[in-house]
């Protein structure tokens, strides 16, 4: 599987400087595949975003596991990785 390099992608203004963690999901059964990003802050809340809709948020959840739960109950896969906020900031 191809990963996606999702630095690329615009951060919703309000979490710009509040996350921690991004994750890519995709519901691969629609051709192309329908895209999601999850995004977790350092609380642990959590909201997935639809890129499709100028990054409007269709779900939040107070922990990973609740919007983990929630987006393959909906039949989406995540990609291959995560991209943390530490990984980003430069010494």
């Amino acid at each position: 599987m191809q990963k996606i390099d999702i630095t690329s992608f615009p951060a919703p203004d309000q979490v710009k400087d509040n996350w921690q963690f991004a994750e890519v999901w995709i519901e691969p059964m629609l051709s192309p595949p329908y895209i999601l990003l999850l995004l977790s802050n350092h609380s642990g809340n959590c909201c997935v975003y639809d890129p499709a809709k100028d990054y409007r948020i269709i779900f939040t959840s107070s922990t990973y596991e609740e919007a983990q739960l929630w987006l393959l109950e909906d039949e989406y896969e995540p990609l291959e990785g995560r991209l943390c906020a530490s990984e980003l900031q430069s010494d």
